[in-house]
């Protein structure tokens, strides 16, 4: 099963790609983020994502999307161009394929490292070992989103709780 996870922004969207197999570890497939330029009005930026994130899902053809819920306290105004981005993601993502799945940044940290209250270095360790990778990825945000895909490979056997 091939699963896409998604860290929603605006600036920067991370994704990554893993393949779940019998095996007993998933196996990184790809991992990378569709960035658009700051320079840019809102509405380009949305296309620009739209566009990235259809291209991602035709190269790799899904069976199933995991994207994180958004969760911010301190900028309101990141949080709602955020939630434009994560929009458009949401939009794209269940017109080309339907398994589409959520997950609090709580619940990422608790399936990864057994601690919901994990710190980025932990996480992003955890994405390493757990994917046999040599080094941490990079970006940030593609890291996230292999820690997103990582935390539906565990947890989708209880498939329809995290369905969107």
């Amino acid at each position: 099963m091939i699963i896409v996870g998604f860290d929603p922004g605006l600036a920067t969207l991370g994704y990554g790609v893993i393949e779940k197999t019998k095996a007993i570890k998933p196996v990184m497939v790809d991992y990378g983020i569709v960035s658009t330029p700051k320079e840019e009005n809102l509405a380009a930026r949305l296309c620009l994502i739209e566009k990235g994130v259809k291209q991602i899902i035709e190269k790799f053809r899904p069976d199933e999307i995991a994207v994180e819920e958004l969760f911010f306290a301190k900028n309101v105004t990141t949080g709602i161009n955020v939630a434009h981005a994560r929009g458009v993601l949401l939009l794209t993502a269940v017109k080309e394929c339907v398994k589409l799945y959520e997950y609090t940044p709580l619940q990422i940290k608790q399936a990864l490292t057994g601690y919901g209250r994990a710190d980025k270095h932990q996480i992003q360790a955890m994405v390493k070992n757990t994917l046999g990778l040599k080094g941490i990825p990079r970006p940030d945000d593609a890291a996230d989103a292999l820690a997103v895909a990582l935390c539906h490979a565990q947890t989708n056997k209880l498939g329809k709780l995290f369905s969107i």
